[in-house]
């Protein structure tokens, strides 16, 4: 079971509000600096671990430095975080650069910061030559295709439109190689929001055999496995989050047995998590609007989905705290809504809750990721803060 607490009261939110108005993201810094250290001692058996944050969960600069300071690399998928990462002291082979459809330019920029590219499709090995050139170091992303069950949020990975095949994985390293690349890595990322530690231990089975084969058949050098993110966490309360440390004991037992017989090692493990290090610490403020009785009762908040669409696009459950009620009876059911003129623009649906007043300062829990970031700007709703 998760703890769904705050780490702060009613009284400090509304001394906060009093100068920044709701709705309004707020992170634990304190919290996210532990899970950060959490992460990396479950793999401090691997020599050269490395998280590279998921740019596209938090794209945020405050929190991309600490995080940095924490030795996380980046992420990123786009030329404007490629700047978020640069502007935040990151640069150089602390940056996994996976994207797909990439334009030229962006290729270029990545080039130009040193960063580690991650290619998506075969196709991109001559492009990336023609349009930047071909650095000294290329990765390339496997998709394992029926090799490996998907999930709700990726879709089977043969559906999915990421990454090589096993035939195009072992020609693309080919042609790289004859091609004048010296130095490799391998990815793979095929699932999103995943609960069971098993599903990572699978997929790092699945690319330390890949690698030790490319190796072998190839005659090329691998430096690293991304094995990629997608590690979830326990938005509902009946759920429990994933043990970072059996996830890492399983992956070493893997890496023992492959790896070291196929004389790959010391073989770097990389990690790219987003939700995990920052979802559960982020938290959306709004203030009550409205009470609404019709054929349903209504809650009406300040915010919308346009501060946190995961629940109208996911039908994601996202727990919510009415502050300074948490210890009342959760004897209402309401739906919790925004003002988009959207019926889906809704937080919860048949929600149970304590009595709700106009006023009430409402918290929505695990914003962290992929909330704020996938903001936008329907009916004119400007960002908040």
């Amino acid at each position: 079971m998760s703890q769904k607490t705050l780490p702060f009261s009613r009284q400090k939110l509304e001394q906060i509000a009093a100068r920044v108005p709701t709705p309004f993201h707020i992170y634990d810094e304190r919290a996210i600096r532990e899970n950060a250290r959490r992460l990396v001692g479950a793999f401090s058996w691997a020599e050269g671990f490395k998280e590279f944050f998921a740019v596209k969960a938090a794209p945020n600069p405050y929190l991309m430095k600490i995080l940095h300071a924490e030795g996380f690399g980046a992420d990123c998928s786009s030329l404007p975080e490629l700047i978020l990462a640069e502007r935040a002291g990151i640069t150089g082979e602390e940056i996994m650069f996976s994207s797909n459809d990439t334009p030229p330019e962006e290729y270029r920029a990545a080039r130009g910061l040193g960063a580690i590219i991650n290619l998506d499709d075969i196709s991109h090995i001559s492009f990336l030559e023609e349009h930047a050139g071909l650095p000294e170091l290329l990765s390339m992303r496997y998709n394992p295709g029926s090799l490996k069950g998907g999930n709700a949020i990726i879709g089977h990975p043969e559906e999915a439109k990421y990454g090589f095949t096993r035939d195009q994985v072992m020609e693309g390293f080919r042609v790289a190689r004859d091609k004048g690349v010296r130095r490799f890595g391998l990815h793979a990322m095929v699932a999103s929001n995943e609960l069971d530690p098993q599903y990572f231990v699978e997929t790092a089975d699945i690319l330390f055999r890949l690698a030790a084969e490319a190796a072998q058949v190839l005659g090329i050098a691998f430096e690293f496995v991304n094995i990629g993110g997608g590690i979830g966490i326990p938005y509902r309360p009946d759920q429990e989050a994933v043990d970072l440390e059996i996830a890492g004991q399983g992956i070493r037992e893997r890496y023992d047995a492959i790896i070291g017989p196929a004389g790959l090692h010391p073989l770097k493990v990389f990690m790219e998590c987003g939700r995990l290090i920052t979802g559960p610490y982020g938290y959306l403020v709004a203030q009550v609007l409205h009470v609404k009785h019709t054929y349903k009762d209504f809650v009406g908040l300040n915010a919308n989905m346009a501060n946190l669409m995961r629940p109208a696009l996911y039908g994601a459950y996202h727990h919510i705290t009415v502050a300074g009620k948490e210890s009342a009876p959760h004897d209402r059911t309401y739906d919790v809504t925004g003002s988009l003129c959207e019926n889906n623009d809704k937080f919860a649906i048949n929600r149970a809750l304590p009595e709700v007043e106009v006023g009430d300062l409402v918290v929505i829990h695990d914003a962290g990721a992929h909330g704020h970031a996938m903001g936008f700007n329907y009916n004119g709703k400007l960002r908040s803060a």
